[in-house]
Parts: structure tokens; sequence; C-alpha cells
């Protein structure tokens, strides 16, 4: 910046670019306390300024919110993270076979493209605040989708339990917002883990790691098998390694560990993880 461009900070921030200079960027929203600190939102929309509000105010919405407690550099406690969330994971466990096997699909083929998960994060989000999004707006494909999510919504539920409708919603919309939090490449190699034995092997391996202990795992167990075919625990790998957690394996144990100051990486793939998990 010192060399090339020129900054100017004051209550606003611009930033001035030579002409002709090629760039890469991508945008997050940011967080700013009352303090002054500031940090990144794990889900968009979820951007601005901290409000002062007294205990009596504050109120759990069953939806994890990292906004004021998380920080990127301090110890990520994942298991009471996804312990907050078992609400949202038990519901979609108890829909019907064929719902799950339908939804679980239409999750994977937008896991394809990227830009996608970004428009169905940002519908859900719009219905999950009670708006009515503008669906002619959106390609075909995503229009399509979008609409067999909500039919699939309201073929399990009752035409007066709202209630439980948008509970629904929201519990979709929280996958849905992980997936979205994910790198590309995890996206992509998780996209390719999606058959119910992998996804299995994979909840379990989040349940380990969520918990810390540092203990091995044996290949041998009837629900980490599908780890012994060489591809699926090379994109097993693949995707813990662009999450920040490591596989070690040795002969017919494994063994997962955490990075340190792994960010919120290690979070969001274990939602997306168990939540999809929770449709087979």
């Amino acid at each position: 910046m010192k060399q090339i461009g020129s900054t100017q900070t004051e209550s606003d921030v611009s930033l001035g670019i030579p002409a002709n200079t090629v760039m890469a960027y991508s945008l997050i929203e940011l967080y700013v306390k009352c303090n002054g600190q500031f940090e990144l939102c794990l889900f968009s929309n979820n951007g601005g300024f901290e409000k002062v509000r007294s205990k009596d105010d504050i109120e759990e919405d069953g939806i994890m919110d990292l906004r004021g407690n998380f920080d990127a550099n301090s110890h990520l406690n994942l298991n009471e993270e996804l312990d907050k969330l078992s609400g949202h994971f038990q519901l979609l466990s108890v829909l019907p076979v064929a719902k799950r096997s339908s939804l679980l699909q239409l999750l994977k083929t937008t896991m394809e493209d990227r830009e996608a998960v970004s428009v169905l994060e940002c519908v859900l989000d719009q219905l999950c605040e009670g708006e009515t999004p503008d669906l002619g707006d959106l390609e075909e494909s995503e229009r399509e989708t979008v609409q067999a999510i909500l039919d699939l919504v309201d073929q399990c539920v009752g035409k007066d339990e709202d209630v439980i409708r948008s509970s629904l919603l929201s519990a979709i919309h929280l996958i849905v917002s992980a997936m979205d939090g994910m790198t590309d490449e995890g996206l992509s190699m998780l996209g390719s883990c999606c058959s119910p034995p992998v996804l299995q092997a994979l909840q379990i391996l989040v349940q380990h790691v969520a918990a810390g202990s540092g203990e091995t795992l044996s290949l041998r167990d009837a629900g980490l098998a599908v780890l012994t075919e060489e591809d699926v625990y090379q994109r097993t790998e693949s995707l813990f390694g662009h999450s920040e957690v490591t596989l070690k394996r040795e002969e017919d144990t494994l063994r997962t560990e955490m990075k340190d100051q792994p960010g919120y990486l290690p979070l969001v793939m274990s939602i997306t993880v168990k939540g999809l998990a929770s449709l087979v």
C-alpha cells in the first residue's frame, strides 16, 4: 500500500488503487464490538456493530452465533459448539427416509457450484428472517433447487405448523451457511464424500475431533471400515486437511489432531458433515 497505493482513515476508510492494477480479493463481513475489537463473521448478514444490551435482554436463539464470542485466535471448543446445534441435527434425522434422501441429493448437487451455495444461503437467510425472496432473479437451476427444498419442507409439515416449518428451514439454513463457510477445496472434497457409508465415517471422525481425547481409532470398526479404501481415505484426509485437522494413519489405526489456532474451519466442516450425516 505504501509503495503503489493510498489509504485514508477517519470515520470511513477509503482505498486508492492505481489504474490497470490486477487484483484478486474476497469479502467477509465484520462484527465490531463496543470496545473497538472486531471479528470475522462465520455467516453472512451477521456483520455490523454490537448493541449495548443488559443481561436480561440476551436470549439464546437456537442458531450458533459466533459474532460476539468467536475469536479466530482463541481455543475452539468444538464439542460445546456442536452440542448447541444438536437440536437442528435431530430435527433433520427424524424426517421421512425418502425426504432425507431427496434433501441430501439436492444439497450434494448444490455443492458442485460454489456460487449456487452462496445463492441458496442468501435465499434461506431471507426466508428465516420472514422475508419473501424474489426467485425471479435466480438462474433456472438455482430457482429449481430452492423450490425443490421449499416443496420438501412443505411436504414434511402440516398446514398450520409454522413453528416446525421455521425450525426446519433454520436447520437447512445452518448446513448451507456452514457449506458456504468452507474453503473451495474442502467443499469440493466433501461433495465427493456424500455416500451414506462415507458420511457416517466422517461423522465419527468429527465427533472424535470434537472430543479432543487424542485416542486412536480402529479402522476395523464397522463405521470406519470404508476408510480402508485408499481413494476414500485420500479424499477424507484432504477434506480434513483443508479444515485445519490432520489425520494420522498407522496400519489399521487412525488419530485426528486439530492444528493450532485453526479458526472457524473445523467448525463449519463439522457442522456440514453432521448436518449431511443426519440426512442419511
